[in-house]
């Protein structure tokens, strides 16, 4: 491995003219999580010597101190509209199906003010720099497309989990429904899909093409609204067939199910992991180090404030953990009104994720199942109990659970006894240690970390300014000619002319040998 990262090194040597170029990072989802994942791409790029500017709604908790950072925040009433929609999730349960349609009703307050964040003045002085390279957080915003246009720069899409449908248009990647899992979908690696997990696939690409066809018309509109104004404005849908390549959060040689991938799909997941993990600030370190028993941290992740929960639940969980021998590192927001106090309880309004599950101590993962905190607890090897609340967590946390790396439980149905039992299942059992520990193993085992694709992959794109080498064909076909379903009419056009050819000619056939028949039988009748 020694021997690799020289050559690695020696390869991206041979072009430093690659290195000190403008990127400008467009990230415009307001949730911390996802923040998270795009700033550790650009603090490794800041760190090899590239100028990078970052657009975002919130400040990052990953930085460096090179990037030059531009936050424009989100109106006080639609940041109200999205924390309402957050805390109403939080007490309900929340299907995959049920988060499409809040994005399109009540959350559509997180696509509008990626649309207020471009007429920002904050924003529209990013134009007066030359910029070589765009990145885009994707978040139901390709509108955003138009900047990298106006800025006449090639464009690397970022996506914060596995590659779905819409980031695999993008690049043309096979999405092959048959085995290719559509988003909520469990497939587990090494096993034949069977028929009811194809056809639940099946629905929900029929249910999230329709949804992808209205988000996809709000962003014509939001893109007309933006830049139509511009002269010489290419269409949406020329731009999305323009994209250089699409970074997504994710290893699947050792997540799974294997599924094809073009060039232009780069895996970078566990980005935010960092190779030595930082020094834990210095009340977590001695509350850690001094746990003679283990830790357990417990985070429900950036979007949904811990005392969004119900307070009966937040109860139950905290007579639970209160009564462990184990020390809790607990992430809640409001430490003036926590849920109770306890010796062996530390909360903590920020944690640094990482870092602490890296700690030799922790011995459980209490979580949303983020797909972050999910990679960091796989990477470090630590078992979970997950209490799933919206979106792909659902999903996350079953894949978790049949994996073997702990157990899933619904967060509405948690009482003492039930998370108890849970908790104590996956500290006492070590077979879910050994899992995941396993897997551990694989999801470092790669040619190239994912720290080091970003650097290539990125440095590859500005030396050849953009990369449409790199697409497939499929990215500049419709539907009828990628289904050939254009092939599929003339084939079974000459096929309908040839069987009609073949029924006239066999009738013609047919009524010549029954007309010489009859003159036959008449001249017997005749004699």
């Amino acid at each position: 491995m020694g021997g690799f990262r020289f050559l690695f090194v020696l390869l991206l040597a041979v072009a430093p003219a690659a290195y000190g170029a403008n990127i400008l990072g467009l990230f415009s989802s307001h949730s911390q999580s996802h923040l998270i994942l795009h700033m550790s791409m650009m603090k490794a790029l800041a760190e090899q010597g590239h100028n990078i500017t970052v657009v975002s709604m919130m400040k990052p908790k990953v930085m460096h101190k090179s990037i030059h950072l531009i936050v424009v925040p989100p109106s006080d009433e639609k940041e109200a509209i999205m924390e309402n929609q957050m805390t109403e999730m939080a007490n309900q349960k929340n299907s995959i199906y049920d988060t499409m349609i809040r994005l399109l009703n009540g959350m559509s307050a997180m696509v509008e003010s990626q649309v207020d964040l471009i007429t920002d003045p904050r924003f529209q002085r990013i134009y007066e720099t030359k910029f070589d390279l765009m990145f885009m957080g994707f978040f139901m915003n390709d509108f955003q497309l138009g900047v990298a246009h106006k800025l006449q720069v090639p464009v690397i899409v970022a996506w914060m989990s596995a590659p779905m449908f819409v980031i695999d248009d993008y690049v043309g990647n096979p999405s092959e429904i048959s085995y290719v899992p559509i988003l909520g979908t469990v497939m587990k690696r090494g096993e034949k899909v069977a028929f009811g997990k194809r056809l639940e696939n099946f629905v929900k690409n029929i249910f999230f093409r329709v949804i992808g066809v209205i988000f996809n018309q709000r962003a014509e509109r939001h893109y007309k609204q933006l830049f139509g104004n511009e002269p010489n404005l290419p269409s949406i849908e020329q731009l999305r067939r323009n994209i250089s390549m699409v970074f997504t959060n994710c290893h699947l040689i050792s997540e799974g199910p294997i599924r094809p991938l073009v060039p232009a799909h780069a895996e970078i997941g566990g980005i935010q992991i960092k190779e030595k993990p930082d020094p834990l600030p210095e009340d977590i370190a001695q509350f850690l180090d001094g746990a003679e028993h283990g830790g357990v941290l417990l985070s429900l992740g950036s979007n949904i404030k811990s005392s969004a929960v119900k307070p009966e639940l937040v109860q139950s969980m905290f007579k639970v953990l209160s009564s462990l021998k184990q020390r809790v590192v607990w992430k809640w927001e409001d430490l003036d009104n926590t849920p109770g106090k306890s010796a062996n309880i530390l909360y903590k309004k920020w944690l640094p994720q990482d870092d602490i599950l890296a700690h030799p101590k922790i011995k459980l993962f209490i979580t949303h199942a983020g797909k972050g905190g999910i990679t960091e607890a796989q990477y470090h090897g630590v078992p979970m109990v997950a209490l799933p609340i919206f979106g792909d967590q659902p999903a996350n946390a079953d894949n978790m659970q049949k994996s073997g790396y702990g157990i899933a439980q619904d967060l509405l149905q948690l009482t003492e006894e039930n998370f108890g039992a849970s908790i104590n299942e996956v500290l006492g059992n070590e077979k879910y240690k050994k899992a995941i520990g396993g897997f551990s193993q694989l999801y470092r085992d790669r040619p190239l970390s994912a720290r080091q694709t970003v650097l290539y992959w990125t440095n590859y794109v500005l030396r050849h300014h953009g990369a449409p080498h790199l697409q497939s064909p499929s990215v500049h076909l419709n539907w009828v000619e990628y289904l050939n379903v254009d092939i599929y009419i003339l084939v079974a056009t000459v096929l309908t002319l040839l069987l009609l050819l073949n029924f006239v000619i066999v009738r013609f056939i047919v009524r010549k040998l029954a007309g010489k028949s009859q003159k036959s039988s008449k001249k017997v009748k005749k004699q």
